[in-house]
Order: C-alpha cells, then sequence, then structure tokens
C-alpha cells in the first residue's frame, strides 16, 4: 500500500472526524516529556511538528512515503524535527538513542508487525515510552461506510492489530506494563465532504475492496446525497496503548 497519491490531500481528507489535535494531543500527553522523539510513519508530518511544539523535544519523523515526507519538510518546524524515509522495520537510529516513539495507524500496513516491534525496542532507551494508536476491532463493525462497502469490517478486522493480542506481546518486545485506553470520538460530517473523502480514497480500506464494490458503493451514495440526505453522524472508536521499555 502506497501513500504517494494520497500525500497532496492527506491532511485535508484526514482529519479523525474533525478531532484530529485531540487525539494527538491525549497520544502526546501519554509519552511524558522526552528530550528525543521518534514517530515512526510519520506521513505529512504534523504529529510531529505538534509533539515538538508540545513537548519541547528533538523529534524525528519517519515514513516509507517520499511523497509523504515531502509534505512534511514544507512544515515550519525549524531544527526541531528531522525526517528520514525508512520503513517501521529498519529503523536508521542508533540502539536507545529516543527517550519514545509513537506510531499511529502504522502496524496494520507493516509487513513484519513482530520486526517493527523489536525495532522500537532497540531505538527506545530503558524507560522510554511507547504509545501506539490504532482502532477498537468493534470500530470495523460499525463503521458509518459500511452500508455502501459492505466488505469493509472483515477486511479490516484481518489486517489491524487486535488491541487485547498487542497487550499481550508487549512484554514480549521489551515493553512493560502496557495499559489501554479506549477514546470515542463523535463525528458530523457533511454528506459532501464524506463523498469528496470517498472519492480521494481517503482511507487505504477503498484501495483494497475490488473495484467493482467501490464504484457501487460511490454510486449509492451519491444517489443518497442526490435523494436529500445532507449529513452522516457516527463514531470513531480508537484504542490507544502505552507501555515503558525495560
Amino acid at each position: 500500500m502506497t501513500f504517494d497519491r494520497l500525500a497532496p490531500d492527506y491532511d485535508r481528507l484526514r482529519t479523525a472526524g474533525g478531532h484530529w489535535r485531540e487525539l494527538a494531543e491525549l497520544a502526546i500527553g501519554e509519552l511524558g516529556r522526552p528530550a528525543r522523539l521518534l514517530d515512526v510513519g510519520c506521513g505529512t508530518g504534523r504529529f510531529a511538528v505538534l509533539a515538538a511544539d508540545l513537548t519541547g523535544a528533538r523529534v524525528w519523523g519517519v515514513d516509507p512515503s517520499a511523497a509523504m515526507l515531502g509534505q512534511a519538510r514544507r512544515r515550519p518546524s525549524g531544527r526541531r524535527v528531522g525526517w528520514k524515509q525508512a520503513v517501521a522495520e529498519n529503523l536508521p537510529f542508533r540502539d536507545g538513542w529516543f527517550d519514545a516513539a509513537h506510531m499511529q495507524l502504522v502496524l496494520h500496513l507493516v509487513g513484519d508487525r513482530d520486526a517493527a516491534l523489536d525495532e522500537l525496542a532497540r531505538v527506545v532507551g530503558r524507560d522510554g515510552r511507547l504509545v501506539l494508536v490504532t482502532f477498537e476491532l468493534d470500530h470495523f463493525d460499525r463503521f458509518f461506510l459500511n452500508p455502501y462497502f459492505p466488505s469493509i469490517p472483515a477486511l479490516d478486522r484481518g489486517r489491524f492489530p487486535d488491541p487485547d493480542q498487542l497487550i499481550r506481546d508487549l512484554p514480549g518486545h521489551g515493553f512493560g506494563a502496557p495499559t489501554r485506553r479506549r477514546i470515542s470520538l463523535p463525528a458530523a460530517s457533511r454528506a459532501e465532504d464524506v463523498l469528496e473523502r470517498v472519492r480521494g480514497r481517503y482511507i487505504s480500506s477503498l484501495r483494497l475492496i475490488p473495484e467493482e464494490e467501490y464504484r457501487s458503493g460511490v454510486g449509492r451514495l451519491e444517489a443518497d446525497i442526490a435523494g436529500g440526505r445532507s449529513e452522516f453522524r457516527h463514531s470513531l472508536e480508537w484504542c490507544l496503548i502505552s507501555a515503558t521499555r525495560g
């Protein structure tokens, strides 16, 4: 899955239901006051820059997409934030260099989840903090676009990490005392905005479902809007997992 095509419109289309900053600040609150922070899968860099502003940390953002990093480098960040192109399974940093690390909606995209967690353990020093942001599994069962794209729930349940399993796995990768926090963020979206996001395939699931299903779903969404639908009210069910490097 490549995000290069989505990079120019990513921040506009991906707003976490209008609560992007609220979710980011909750994650930053779990990171403590690191001197050096790593953001893996940094995308366009908005979290990395915000974290540098709020914590005073020197932040490195890492992403495999050159186009995403191109957007990140356009952000005003001075010398507080640096960018590197790399995958989560092979991080270009010294052992124990960071005081904290953050990953949001990344683990379902990596080729080797265990290797990615091992790399995080390698580059985060003792007593450093790890924050993982993903979705609760029941988020996929209630996702508001399911009526238009019915294969999404099974697809995403199969590729996103099970938070319960992550909690069990983290100690084996060197991160102790993991905690889990559910964050429910309500959203109200104009139907026309939803259609624009869907046409832009703003989530990777829309690029993975069968093309026939995608086109059919877009057609039914367009018909509903033409028939008078003006808004979608829904909720995003986030899962924030925190742990400490042993």
